[in-house]
């Protein structure tokens, strides 16, 4: 097996693939290192009734957009697991399944990159991060707090209603995760208690569209992180919750109330058998609704000036409001018999030997080009544009990197490589 290559990518899942597309129709010899199977992601952490929340039409990757009989609808689980399969078959990438990079550095004199992977040592002239950003599931410390009689998950764990005890569930957080969670629990007949989070929401449909039709027609997918008014903060931010399931709607955490589920605040504490939660359901419930209604206006002002004609609809009215607040709850009293902490991810990227991050551990880089030559990410939520980090904006990002690595190898000359790289990293 050839040992040195000009490109090396880590991580064959769809940004990695879609790098690896770009590459061969400019004909760099490379190849990927994936540490599964294509699609492993989709497939093993991602539960049974899982679905896209944004509709087919919007999987562009390179050389590949959607093709089905339902442009409007949103693929399942097992559906997006082919489509990348497939992807991955109709261009026949250099692709080496079940192969772990365990560390990347650069050679003492700098001039490539060396690999530590499972199989054995590689070297590479460049060398592109296509991992993601969701690595290790993040759950807090407090939940050592609850006995070994109550089954605790991450939401990466969550399979289906079946596979949790006949008992009430506590779900914890209201991110896309979530809320569909425990959607799915609610659906299913379980009694669920949710811990409200602050992530908004989105309506899904508005005006004779979906939501994501509009906001694409307004360009806000293509907006860079440069044009956006949080800059590098919004990376941080929740992204806005509503569900592609049963062909797509919006989640309305106050009608799952009127329904018989539970709504609390934040999760606060845990002390002996009492969840302690902090008083911010209300809040957390307006300031939902408030960044749903705000992307209405939006869409009111856009049909405006462009004098689209649109079926108008009445404003949003909350069917449900938290009486007296919750604080704390019982949970051997209420008979929950599972938890599942829907808290997001953390970034690891320990076995990147190269000084490239920030004290968080997250990269520093310009649209995925760091500042160590050579060394790029991709496929990290807004990497450039919103679109980034889902299956309509890599394309954009991995041809970007591909013209980007091509110059670089083809300007061996430091002083002309620097006017280059000025150009590209300003274009």
């Amino acid at each position: 097996m050839t040992t040195h290559y000009s490109i090396i990518i880590v991580g064959g899942g769809q940004a990695g693939l879609s790098m690896s597309y770009c590459l061969k129709e400019r004909g760099v010899d490379h190849i990927i290192f994936e540490k599964d199977k294509v699609g492993h992601s989709w497939r093993s952490k991602r539960w049974d009734s899982f679905c896209l929340v944004t509709p087919n039409w919007q999987c562009q990757l390179p050389g590949y957009p959607y093709a089905g009989d339902d442009p409007k609808g949103f693929m399942q689980k097992d559906e997006i697991v082919q489509y990348i399969e497939e992807y991955a078959r109709s261009f026949a990438p250099p692709l080496t399944e079940g192969v772990e990079v365990l560390s990347v550095r650069q050679s003492r004199t700098q001039e490539v990159f060396e690999l530590t992977t499972s199989i054995g040592d590689f070297t590479a002239n460049q060398v592109v991060v296509a991992v993601g950003g969701y690595h290790l599931p993040k759950v807090p410390t407090m939940a050592e707090r609850f006995p070994e009689t109550i089954v605790q998950i991450h939401s990466s764990e969550y399979k289906n209603p079946e596979s949790l005890p006949d008992q009430d569930v506590l779900v914890i957080g209201t991110g896309q995760s979530g809320c569909q969670i425990a959607e799915d629990l609610h659906l299913a007949g379980k009694t669920v208690h949710l811990c409200v989070g602050s992530a908004p929401r989105s309506p899904r449909r508005y005006r004779g569209k979906d939501v994501v039709e509009w906001l694409d027609q307004m360009g806000y997918y293509d907006l860079s992180i440069d044009e956006h008014p949080q800059k590098e903060k919004v990376r941080a931010k929740a992204n806005h919750y509503v569900t592609g399931r049963d062909r797509g709607r919006e989640i309305d955490l106050r009608r799952f109330a009127v329904e018989g589920m539970y709504l609390y605040g934040s999760l606060k504490s845990i002390s002996g058998q009492t969840l302690a939660f902090r008083d911010n359901l209300k809040q957390n419930l307006d300031q939902a609704d408030a960044v749903a209604e705000s992307i209405k206006q939006t869409i009111d002002q856009f049909i405006e000036k462009q004098r689209i004609q649109a079926p108008t609809e009445p404003p949003y009215q909350p069917v449900w409001q938290p009486e007296a607040a919750v604080l704390a709850l019982d949970y051997e009293k209420a008979n929950i018999g599972a938890v599942i902490w829907c808290t997001g991810y953390h970034a690891n990227f320990n076995w990147i030997e190269i000084p490239v991050f920030d004290g968080k551990g997250y990269p520093g880089h310009n649209r995925g080009v760091t500042n160590v030559p050579g060394l790029y990410f991709l496929g990290l939520p807004w990497l450039y544009t919103w679109g980034s980090g889902r299956f309509s904006g890599i394309a954009q990002d991995a041809n970007y990197l591909a013209d980007y690595s091509v110059a670089r190898r083809k300007v061996s000359h430091s002083g002309a490589w620097s006017i280059v790289n000025e150009f590209l990293l300003g274009s």
